[in-house]
């Protein structure tokens, strides 16, 4: 894996990127890119990542222009490059963090995916199935309900109770008049009730079961035939088809039953003779009477009271509690049979997942012990087994024992302990993830191109350079190539550092007006400043040392000493900005700076204010212009400000009559809305205002906003500056 060549078009921003980068000529392992925001740092991360994942649904586009055609090929040694080979990692992303309706349990990202898709189809059909269920039980929590009527382990779960469930429903199932939790309370009232009063319930079912042996169309024999089997009975020829077959009953009386009508109108005159019988009536009023002592059994006594024979079942209350769930299931028989027959196609490729997940086990505990060492977070990560929610499996799971110097340990879950961590805390959080996808590929020995999308951005100092160790282990590393693509400078020049890159090896990506990018060579790797001094005879780096010197000298003698106060005068329109020479500033620089005695200026006899436009004109005509180069900003922004006091002065009436001892611009631009409301012009000199103050007032160590801010920018505000100024 040498020669990567990396070709895109209309990808996201990128309008065009056509690039090949020679890991064996750069004598690198590692290619460093700073982009500045906007450029194509997230854009390249993202198609590449898509390219990896080959997911045809979501692949590089142009999300504003969809007519525009995309390219987006990516080439190592002149073949395709396979998608495995390339691994996008992007600390932003928390994707690995999952919410409470995603498993937890720790895997690599792809088996996690697969298992996650899978697990999300079964939750979307269960949640589903238990809105209907809900709706038939009036259930307050279906499914916890209904799995603790029939769990006969900790590992079963509702996938596996319903599978069971659905080979045993019931053709014509039973409509309750009660709901759930009136008789199954979940705080267990009804069970205590009928505990407590075992002797009435008793004495009531000894009536019921004397009036059944009296009845002429019920018996109480061994094989009893109650109310429960003639309501069965009926339902089953309720049609009258068995009658119409020429079917019939004969009673224990020699009377006979020729219609479905007959047999209700006789089940119905033989249950109202059995409740109405004092005996029996007077042992229910006693059952009753203790109910409505019971404040919390008011559901319970209403129940009942609608209908006295729900008593006799309640004799066997959990066999009761599986009959009811039996019935409500087979009320949805056609959506038990869909749900339990998808879980069925899905259950041996979730088992298979976390065997494989499993396998990995090893691997995890190694990236937790290598996490726990290397990076500062105020919580140590455990690895710990927990059962799977759908197969109730054991699967590795994460715990935290977040920690206080002076108090114990406290154990927190995921989520809680995301929600009080620094966002650079959490973002180490999530490195976890890179580390086992990277420690796999190790193992596998997988060559890969790892592309490195602002790895250690929001982290504090010390675990970024944490990841920065970690980095440079895996530049060491044979099997690995990387991109790192960086926004933040700092990163950028501390990378380089570390990694020791040759000067081939770090780039800048500018992009033009067109949106193609181009990847040039690297700079401002060092001090800038030490290479300013050794090229001021260059009119841009002569106008651009002028804040650094005048830093200097702030720094070295004093603010209200006279030269501090000439360069000033070169920043700012002052009485006697007009009389500055050229040569007036460079013998400040010899004077400051021995070392760049011995060079001279050709354009001594100017005036500095006529050399910083006439250095401006020069950069807006500039046909191929580098974007990057900081004496091309620097010399904009200061001409920019020159021209907008200078406007404004003429303007303010008396403005010489001022009295302005720090922030001059923004103290003109309060005094130039007093006097005029032309909002286009306010609106540039805002920009003014709010563009060139840090582009100005730089030193040899804070210079990333220049970097940062567009050449074009720029030359746009200069533009507008100079056609009313």
């Amino acid at each position: 894996m040498n020669i990567i060549e990396i070709k895109l078009e209309n990808c996201f921003g990128i309008g065009k990127l056509d690039h090949k980068i020679n890991f064996g000529q750069l004598n690198s392992n590692s290619c460093l890119i700073y982009a500045p925001n906007g450029t194509m740092k997230t854009s390249f991360a993202k198609t590449l990542d898509l390219i990896s994942k080959n997911d045809v649904k979501s692949m590089p586009c142009d999300r504003v222009y969809d007519n525009r055609a995309t390219t987006h090929m990516v080439n190592c040694d002149g073949a395709a490059i396979p998608i495995e080979s390339i691994l996008v990692v992007n600390a932003e992303d928390s994707s690995y963090d999952s919410s409470n309706k995603i498993s937890s349990f720790i895997a690599s990202h792809e088996l996690k995916k697969k298992y996650d898709e899978i697990y999300l189809e079964l939750e979307t059909h269960k949640t589903e199935y238990i809105k209907k269920l809900k709706q038939v039980s009036q259930s307050t929590d279906c499914e916890a309900e209904f799995v603790n009527a029939y769990s006969q382990s900790p590992k079963d779960t509702f996938f596996e109770v319903l599978l069971t469930i659905s080979k045993k429903l019931v053709t014509k199932p039973h409509t309750y008049s009660f709901r759930y939790n009136d008789i199954f309370d979940k705080k267990g009232n009804v069970k205590k009730f009928l505990d407590k009063n075992q002797k009435l319930l008793s004495n009531y079912l000894a009536k019921y079961d004397e009036l059944l042996t009296k009845s002429q169309f019920f018996n109480n024999s061994r094989n009893s035939f109650g109310t429960y089997q003639a309501n069965e009975l009926l339902k089953s020829t309720e049609d009258n088809s068995f009658f119409e077959a020429g079917h019939k009953f004969t009673l224990s009386d020699n009377a006979e039953i020729t219609s479905a009508e007959e047999l209700k109108q006789l089940l119905h005159t033989e249950i109202t003779k059995i409740l109405n019988d004092e005996k029996l009536k007077k042992s229910f009023e006693q059952v009753d009477k203790s109910i409505g002592a019971n404040t919390e059994l008011r559901s319970f006594k209403t129940a009942i009271e609608k209908d006295n024979l729900i008593l006799v079942e309640l004799d066997k209350y959990e066999d009761f509690r599986k009959k009811v769930w039996l019935n409500y299931i087979s009320t949805l028989a056609k959506e038990t049979e869909d749900i339990t027959k998808f879980y069925e196609s899905k259950k041996t490729e979730l088992e298979k997942i976390i065997n494989d997940a499993k396998k990995e086990f090893s691997i995890w505990e190694e990236i937790i012990k290598t996490f726990n060492e290397r990076f500062y977070v105020p919580f140590e990560i455990k690895l710990v087994n927990q059962e799977d929610v759908v197969l109730k499996q054991e699967t590795a799971n994460l715990e935290f024992d977040y920690k206080d110097p002076n108090e114990a340990p406290i154990r927190k879950d995921k989520q809680s302990l995301l929600s009080i961590l620094s966002r650079g805390e959490q973002r180490a959080f999530y490195i976890l993830q890179l580390l086992f996808d990277i420690e796999s590929r190790k193992q596998l020995n997988l060559n890969t191109l790892l592309v490195l999308d602002d790895i250690a951005d929001s982290f504090d100092y010390k675990n970024k350079y944490a990841i920065i160790e970690y980095v440079k282990e895996l530049h060491n590393n044979p099997i690995f190539r990387l991109i790192i693509l960086t926004h933040n400078f700092d990163f950028y020049r501390t990378v380089a550092s570390r990694l020791s890159l040759n000067w081939k090896a770090a780039f800048m990506a500018t992009k033009n007006d067109n949106r193609e990018i181009a990847l040039i060579e690297g700079r401002y790797r060092k001090d800038v400043f030490s290479n300013f001094k050794k090229n001021i005879a260059n009119p841009k780096i002569f106008v651009s040392i002028i804040p650094f010197l005048r830093n200097i000298i702030e720094y070295t003698e004093d603010s209200s000493c006279v030269n501090y106060a000439t360069l000033t005068s070169c920043l700012h329109i002052k009485t006697n900005t007009s009389t500055i020479t050229c040569t007036d500033i460079l013998n400040l620089m010899h004077n400051s700076f021995p070392s760049t005695s011995n060079q001279n200026i050709t354009f001594g006899a100017k005036l500095i204010k006529d050399l910083i436009y006439e250095t401006a004109d020069s950069i807006e005509q500039e046909n191929s212009i580098n974007e990057i180069l900081l004496e091309n900003k620097i010399t904009l922004s200061i001409a920019i400000r020159l021209k907008a006091e200078e406007f404004m002065m003429a303007q303010i009436p008396n403005s010489g009559a001022l009295v302005i001892t720090s922030n001059q611009t923004s103290e003109l631009l309060k005094y130039y809305k007093l006097n005029h409301s032309d909002k286009s012009t306010i609106i540039i000199l805002e920009r003014v205002n709010l563009m060139t103050p840090e582009n100005i007032h730089v030193n040899a160590f804070m210079y990333e906003p220049l970097i940062d801010i567009s050449i074009f920018h720029l030359i746009d505000l200069y533009k507008k500056i100079k056609m009313f100024a």
